[in-house]
């Protein structure tokens, strides 16, 4: 197995997640009379932000505007902590040491909603829905991202896979549900549940299975290290990898394609492989296409516009916009310095970001944050940090 790397992103021992969260004021310096409740904003409630980004710092997080990139509030939360989307327009899922919790990222409070457990891995959305999978218990629970605005934990499907594993699910808009198979030890496919949550299709030609994305047409995708496995209209289908171990294990999708886009790496010794071909997985015909960029890049590397044209930020410094078709790089788009991937997954790098026709990219030499429009090609806004930043992340806009 290629380490460290995505698969292994969850599954090593987790810094100690502090108690408390304090929220700092616009210039991001601590104000020793902010409260210091759990899960809650200072005694004066801050103004809410239109479209914020979340970035992660080491010991808290950022919110940015997410138009202007101005910060607007700091929140200290020790520990390492991962962000995604919830599928609305005001929230953001933080991966924590104690589980998924809840950050309203419009009125700059984390929420008292938490999904408690260890090892909180990927977080999915798709149909209207958001699934996040616990790796430390299995544990699967499946809202309506819509109904996290009442304040209260969402009423929503849950399910446990049978062993605990690094995996991920994924619903479907007819109420199946994909999830992953595996044990601490091995990964070896998937299966699909209805609605009941009875298992209705399984398929275990997947080693080292790893990552989701889905394409036009709800055909789901998720990586193997063979190549890729598709379920799409209540069958499976494995496109096989030209080399023998050819592994996928982290994908981006589009609803305006029905071509994935994943990474791929050759070499199962490699202590960090740094690839420099990605892959272009077309659902509809079955077939497997490689590019080589001609530069590295990482696991934060992918993203996809919105025609659903491939885009990778590479160690060169450039986004570069792929034909998802044809494997033609249509431009590359300068964004920051040149840069390489660190051998400790957990260290921080430079992070791509989309939403709509912006690209948000940082970078974390220079404490730095990029608002770049993909028509142009021009970078909106820079802004300088108070402190490198690792992940990033932001609600999505117009839901």
């Amino acid at each position: 197995m290629n380490k460290p790397i995505r698969s292994r992103a969850l599954t090593g021992t987790a810094l100690a997640l502090a108690v408390s969260s304090v929220l700092t004021a616009c210039g991001g310096e601590a104000s020793s009379s902010d409260a210091k409740a759990e899960g809650t904003a200072s005694a004066t409630p801050a103004a809410a932000v239109k479209n914020p980004l979340v970035a992660t710092f080491d010991g808290g997080l950022y919110i940015l505007d997410g138009q202007s990139l101005k910060l607007t509030r700091t929140i200290e939360l020790a520990g390492f902590n991962r962000v995604n989307p919830a599928g609305d327009a005001d929230h953001v899922i933080v991966s924590t040491d104690t589980g998924f919790r809840v950050l309203n990222a419009t009125d700059q409070a984390l929420t008292g909603i938490e999904y408690k457990g260890a090892k909180p891995g990927h977080v999915v959305r798709h149909a209207g829905k958001t699934v996040l999978f616990t790796d430390g218990t299995g544990e699967v629970n499946v809202f309506d991202p819509a109904d996290l605005s009442s304040g209260r934990k969402p009423e929503g499907r849950t399910y446990t896979s049978a062993e605990a594993h690094h995996g991920v699910a994924i619903e479907l808009a007819n109420g199946e549900l994909l999830g992953t198979l595996g044990t601490e030890e091995k990964r070896t496919g998937a299966l699909v549940l209805d609605k009941d949550n009875k298992e209705i299709a399984r398929n275990e030609n997947c080693p080292g299975v790893h990552g989701e994305a889905a394409a036009q047409n709800e055909a789901v995708a998720v990586g193997c290290e063979n190549g890729v496995l598709i379920y799409q209209d209540g069958r499976f289908t494995k496109i096989d990898a030209p080399d023998d171990y050819g592994r996928i294990g982290n994908q981006a999708g589009s609803d305006a394609s029905p071509v994935l886009l994943g990474d791929y790496k050759t070499d199962p010794e490699a202590e960090l492989e740094r690839p420099t071909r990605i892959s272009l997985i077309d659902t509809e015909k079955k077939k497997l296409r490689l590019v080589d960029l001609g530069t590295s890049y990482s696991f934060r590397s992918l993203a996809r516009g919105p025609q659903g044209e491939a885009l990778v930020l590479g160690t060169d410094g450039a986004i570069h916009v792929i034909d998802q078709n044809t494997g033609r790089t249509e431009k590359k788009i300068p964004a920051v310095g040149t840069w390489q991937e660190p051998l400790d997954w957990q260290q921080a790098r430079p992070t791509l970001f989309v939403r709509d026709h912006t690209a948000y990219v940082s970078e974390p030499g220079k404490k730095a944050l990029h608002a770049i429009d993909l028509t142009t090609g021009k970078k909106i806004t820079s802004v300088t940090l108070p402190e490198s930043t690792n992940e990033l992340s932001g609600v999505l806009a117009g839901h």
